[in-house]
Parts: C-alpha cells; sequence; structure tokens
C-alpha cells in the first residue's frame, strides 16, 4: 500500500490539500484572492512609482531612494519564508486579514511621513503586510486549485500584476496632483482588503476543518536524502532566474522613468505611463503564461519568457521613443509570463510545502528586487542612468540557464520516487 493510500485509511479522508483539489476549481475563491492581491501589490507598487516625488520634496538622492525600496522588498522577502513555513505546520487563516492591516497602517504612516526616516519606517509596515499575504494567499490558490494549478496561479498572481502595472497611473491621478498626502487614499483600498480577506478567511478555517489538515502528517511530503541534493541543485538554478527576472524589472519599475525623462526630456505623468505599458503587459503576460504551462510544461515556459525576451531588451537602450513604447509592452508580456509559473515549478521540487516555496519564491522575488534597487542606485550615482539602462539589457541572456532545470516529466518521475504528489 503506498504512502497515500495509507495515509487516506488511517484519516478516511484525503491527503492535505489534495481534497480542495478533488472537488474541482473554485473561481469564486481564486477571483477574490486575485482582487485581494491587486490591492496589496497596487499599494506596494506605488512606493517606488512614487519616488520621483519623493526625490523632489525629501531632496533625496539615487542611493537614499534605493534604500526606501530595499526596505520595503526585502522586509517582505526576510518574513514571507518565515511565515509560509509557520503557515506549512500550523495554517492560520486569521493571517489574511492581519497583513492587510498592517499594510492600511503603513499607508497611514506613509501619508503623514514628515521625513525620510518615517517614509523608511511607513514602507516597513508596508512590507510585512505584503509577507503575511503571499504564502497563505498562495496556499489558498493551491486549495482552490481543484487539477488546473497552472490556471489558478496565474489567476492568483494575475491580480498581483495587474495591481503592479496600475501604480504608474495611479501616481498620475493621486500623487502627483496630491502629493505624499495622497498616500492617505489607499488606506481605504487597504480597508476593502480586510473585508474580501475575512471572507477568505472564513472559507479557508472551512476547508481545514473539513479536510483535517491541521491534524494531519503524511509521509508522502518527506523527501528521500539522495533526492535532496538534485532537488537542491534545481532550487538554486530556479533562484538565480528569479534574481535575473526580479532585477530587470526592477529597472523598468524603479528608474526607467528617470530615464526616459532625462533621455528623452519627458515629464512626469509620461514617463510613468511608459512604465504602466510594460507592467500591465506583464499582467496580461502573466494571466497567460499559467495555463500555456498546463500544456507545454512549466520549465519549457519559463525558458521561453526569458530568451524571447533578451534580443528586445537588448534592442530597447537603442529605441527611439516611439520604438521605445513598442518594445516595454512587448518585453513585459515575454518576461513576466513565467512569474506564476516560477512559483508552481517551486512547489512541483518541493511537495507539500506550499507556504514555505511560495514564501521563498515570491520574497525572493522582492527581496532580490530591493537588493537590485540598491545596487543599481548606487552605480546609477556612480556612472549614470543611461550606462546602466544598457548593461540591464544583458540580463535576461542568463535565461539560458532554464536548460539545467528538471524537466516536468522529471519533476513527477522524482515525485513518484519519495511517494509524494505533485
Amino acid at each position: 500500500m503506498t504512502t497515500k493510500s495509507a495515509a487516506k485509511k488511517e484519516t478516511g479522508q484525503s491527503l492535505p490539500l489534495q481534497g480542495p483539489q478533488a472537488k474541482g476549481t473554485v473561481f469564486a475563491i481564486l477571483i477574490a484572492i486575485s482582487f485581494v492581491h491587486l490591492f496589496n501589490d497596487s499599494i506596494q507598487s506605488v512606493i517606488p512609482a512614487i519616488f520621483p516625488i519623493l526625490k523632489e520634496s525629501m531632496n533625496l538622492n539615487y542611493t537614499q531612494i534605493g534604500w526606501v525600496s530595499f526596505a520595503i522588498n526585502f522586509t517582505a522577502s526576510i518574513m514571507q519564508p518565515v511565515i509560509g513555513l509557520f503557515s506549512d505546520k500550523r495554517p492560520t487563516p486569521a493571517i489574511l486579514p492581519i497583513g492587510m492591516g498592517f499594510t492600511l497602517t503603513g499607508m497611514l504612516l506613509l501619508a503623514y511621513a514628515p521625513d525620510y526616516k518615517a517614509v523608511l519606517l511607513a514602507v516597513i509596515f508596508v512590507g510585512l503586510g505584503s509577507a503575511a499575504f503571499h504564502p497563505e494567499g498562495s496556499r489558498v490558490s493551491h486549495m482552490a486549485a481543484g487539477t488546473r494549478r497552472g490556471l489558478a496561479q496565474s489567476i492568483f498572481q494575475v491580480g498581483g500584476n495587474a495591481g503592479q502595472s496600475l501604480a504608474p497611473m495611479l501616481t498620475s491621478w493621486i500623487f502627483i496632483p496630491l502629493g505624499q498626502f495622497g498616500a492617505i487614499w489607499f488606506t481605504g483600498v487597504a480597508a476593502a482588503g480586510i473585508v474580501v480577506q475575512s471572507f477568505i478567511a472564513r472559507w479557508y478555517g472551512n476547508m481545514l476543518r473539513i479536510e483535517g489538515i491541521i491534524r494531519k502528517k503524511t509521509a508522502a511530503r518527506r523527501i528521500k536524502p539522495e533526492a535532496r541534493k538534485r532537488i537542491m541543485f534545481a532550487m538554486i538554478v530556479l533562484i538565480i532566474l528569479v534574481f535575473v527576472r526580479s532585477w530587470y524589472s526592477t529597472s523598468i519599475g524603479s528608474y526607467y522613468s528617470f530615464y526616459l525623462m532625462e533621455v528623452f526630456k519627458m515629464s512626469l505623468a509620461d514617463a510613468q505611463l511608459y512604465i504602466f505599458l510594460f507592467l500591465g503587459a506583464g499582467a496580461v503576460g502573466t494571466f497567460f503564461g499559467g495555463p500555456l504551462s498546463d500544456l507545454f510544461g512549466k520549465r519549457n515556459m519559463i525558458f521561453l519568457s526569458m530568451v524571447l525576451a533578451a534580443p528586445l531588451a537588448l534592442l530597447l537602450p537603442y529605441a527611439n521613443q516611439f520604438w521605445t513604447a513598442i518594445l516595454l509592452p512587448i518585453i513585459g508580456f515575454i518576461m513576466l509570463s513565467s512569474f506564476s509559473i516560477t512559483v508552481v515549478y517551486a512547489q512541483m521540487l518541493v511537495p507539500g510545502k506550499i507556504g514555505t516555496v511560495s514564501g521563498l519564491i515570491t520574497g525572493l522575488a522582492f527581496g532580490l528586487g530591493g537588493v537590485g534597487a540598491l545596487v543599481l542606485g548606487k552605480w546609477i550615482d556612480k556612472v549614470g542612468i543611461t550606462n546602466i539602462m544598457f548593461l540591464c539589457g544583458f540580463l535576461p541572456l542568463l535565461g539560458m540557464l532554464t536548460f539545467l532545470l528538471p524537466t516536468d516529466k522529471t519533476l513527477n518521475r522524482w515525485a513518484e520516487e519519495n511517494g509524494a504528489e505533485v
């Protein structure tokens, strides 16, 4: 008798997280958690979007701007795996509305922040709220996925990427006319998020009770020692790919508006529109990436998202204003199409550790983006923004490392060898 069958016989129910999947995809929950993801990431993403405003109002240099980005992203990256590990051992639905409460507090502080230190404190609160949301949000998405995990993760992630894409427009509509105090409007967004999170938390809690997830323990989640080295190597390669994507996305999201204003003499509002093109197309790519990966394989889609974007990224620094508007959304669509796929792929690498793995991968995306913003800010202060944007164009070439990742079939074989289910 397999470990799965033994566990099922012992409990009279299916394995953790498999029960909800057997009942089909719960689209109402997926849409709800996607909307909250939109709320969360739109709030988080207005932080880099208002960098030009903070730079002018507080007379900041690029290095100080980098520290602000580092504070929010690194806070989220450190806490996400920690919360994910905790939630794997003890799933806690209340974390969802509590996390959004931290975000509300951060935006309230930002609206009234009198100086640079207060801004740093405010964005740390926003980072903590994001850290609390993502691991448990990804777990909810997994529970509601049924057998369509790629699609479910795409629905979940497209909310986040859509929220990120809205940040430049929100800056134009709110922060340019109102300044820093415009952050007060986002406390209402966070409050709406708390309401929706409370609804999701009730469903989540009911699923935990129905499936008995907290009480169950299964050997199917244990990885055989001989497989650990193979999985660790694959995870390191995946982390490098997340690193590359995060640094490139950060170069566009945090600093490209400055590049556009310097090179093409654009206004801030016009420059933000170009950033919206990149992020908005990325949100669309995120949605389509998941279903395509269900058809063609996770590793294949990760590979294509990097190597197809590479030549366009190399061309971008040489483009005029018209072609920049063409290239940015194409690059965003292609590169960010793998955003949700990397999370699902990591979950396949380490079956059962949904919160830990999701927190690790999405946390790394935030954390490495924060490190990238800090490093890029220092480099821009030293050699100028044009040179740095040129160098960033080479980053997607590292996507060739995807060939070192095991195929989906190999992951399924590993899972069978270890008695796990992906």
